[in-house]
């Protein structure tokens, strides 16, 4: 096997022994700025603005978060750090990294293809929802959101969602406006996008969380978030922390893999991952604590959910002294999220058909968008003209949402696991992660190696098995 010998910030030339297309050209991240803002895009998406909150809250506040922490290190972060070291090493897309590190063993090839098609399917259904929270920010900027009764915000949001045609329409929006970010490159593209929308994210974070934090019922909202709860932590709480925390840092669909080919070889990937992961935590508390004060000061209810994101969000704001304003920047934010989180995403497809088939940016990422609009249309018209279509007793949305978060995903990152703690070996991971002995960081590749070899793969099991309702 000959491995890929990095030239500067971009590549050389790229032949292996099974003839895998020569990448000329490639892009990369110019700053470690660029790379932890771009990264840091990735993993954080709508989950960190509803899911997370919520979750904590109802599942023993501080406790949860503690389990949580304690579920991404031995989960998230080592499968997160697999992916990046091998696309580093490998310089290349999702499915020609295990062409170019395994030439001879082909099978190990469907862990990239797994990756691409469950970027795919992620895009198809989430595309729609981020259609939604675009339509919410002009929606919130005309007034017609203003509302304290949750049976209007409730009929406005029905309404949308069973509009096909505005459903198709911000969903073509979304991937246009993406797809026009992917075309611009990944420092260009990519890298500049995520390095001017994530300080906004935090800027706007922190606006809302002191807003909230002036409420009359701000301790309560604190206290549902933070007050730790060890009764709730049952053997189904665990199992929750172990889901939420794998599938939060964008792992097991070939972004880590992807964007890690754009890595330097000077970058310090167990230490970027780290930072990741902790920035990541701390938008989903700023989150909360943008959140919950308000929502208790009202009387609502905390619950999970497109109900809390669409529904108790815009009725909880308008009762709040320049509430338009408020719910105009929430959804704002919610935008930011999910156009961090999309980028990457559709970067694999996109840099799966530019490299293996020597596409130019735009026709790859022309070629995904088109490809995206007509299959993410049937998750798009789910709640209309499709409702009564349900394979496998699922609608489109549902049905890719679950091939992905339940199958796919933890099925890569299972074998991903598999693959660099067992196959590549100790050797050339130590070799990638130490930056062929720059970094004197033998006790982390030791502390890396055990997660992977044995921790992770026992946990992702686990969340396998649980989201296919075999435990």
């Amino acid at each position: 096997m000959e491995e890929l010998e990095f030239v500067g910030k971009t590549s050389e030339d790229c032949v292996v022994a099974d003839q895998v297309t020569p990448l000329k050209s490639r892009d990369s991240f110019t700053s470690g700025l660029g790379v932890i803002a771009a990264t840091l895009g990735s993993a954080v998406g709508l989950g960190n603005i509803w899911k997370f909150p919520s979750l904590t809250g109802l599942n023993g506040g501080a406790a949860f978060i503690i389990v949580y922490i304690l579920a991404a290190f031995m989960a998230g972060v080592p499968v997160m750090i697999a992916e990046l070291m091998l696309g580093r090493r490998s310089r290349s897309d999702a499915l020609t990294t295990f062409r170019v590190l395994e030439p001879k063993r082909a099978q190990w090839g469907l862990i990239g293809a797994a990756g691409v098609l469950s970027a795919f399917l992620i895009l198809a259904f989430y595309t729609e929802v981020a259609g939604w929270v675009i339509a919410y920010v002009f929606k919130a900027a005309s007034g017609s959101l203003l509302s304290t009764d949750p049976k209007v915000t409730s009929a406005a949001f029905e309404k949308l969602i069973a509009d096909p045609v505005q459903s198709v329409f911000w969903q073509c929006i979304v991937l246009v406006f993406v797809g026009a970010i992917i075309i611009a490159g990944v420092s260009k593209g990519i890298e500049k996008t995520t390095k001017r929308l994530m300080p906004v994210l935090f800027a706007i974070l922190v606006m809302i969380g002191v807003r909230s934090l002036m409420l009359p019922g701000a301790a309560a909202g604190l206290n549902f978030l933070f007050r730790p709860d060890f009764s709730k932590v049952t053997g189904a709480v665990l199992l929750t922390a172990m889901g939420l925390a794998f599938f939060k840092l964008s792992v097991g669909m070939g972004t880590m893999i992807t964007y890690g080919s754009y890595f330097t070889k000077e970058e310090n990937i167990p230490l970027t991952a780290l930072r990741v992961m902790l920035a990541d935590l701390t938008v989903s508390i700023l989150a909360g604590i943008a959140i919950f004060p308000a929502v208790f000061t009202y009387g609502f209810k905390p619950e999970a959910g497109p109900s809390l994101l669409f529904i108790t969000i815009p009725a909880v704001f308008s009762q709040i002294p320049f509430g338009s304003a408020f719910v105009m920047l929430f959804f704002v934010l919610a935008a930011i999220a999910a156009t961090g989180a999309m980028l990457s995403i559709m970067e694999v497809p996109v840099a799966y058909l530019h490299h293996r088939f020597s596409m130019s940016r735009l026709k790859a990422t022309t070629m995904t968008v088109i490809l995206l609009a007509l299959i993410g249309s049937t998750a798009a018209l789910s709640n209309s003209v499709l409702a009564g279509v349900k394979p496998f007793g699922m609608t489109f949305f549902d049905l890719y949402d679950f091939l992905t978060s339940n199958l796919l995903m933890p099925v890569g990152g299972f074998f991903i696991c598999l693959y660099a703690g067992w196959v590549w070996g100790p050797q050339k991971v130590k070799e990638a992660l130490s930056n062929d002995g720059e970094l004197k960081n033998g006790g982390v590749i030791t502390l890396f190696l055990y997660l992977l070899k044995y921790v992770a793969p026992i946990s992702i099991g686990i969340i396998l098995l649980r989201g296919l309702k075999i435990i």
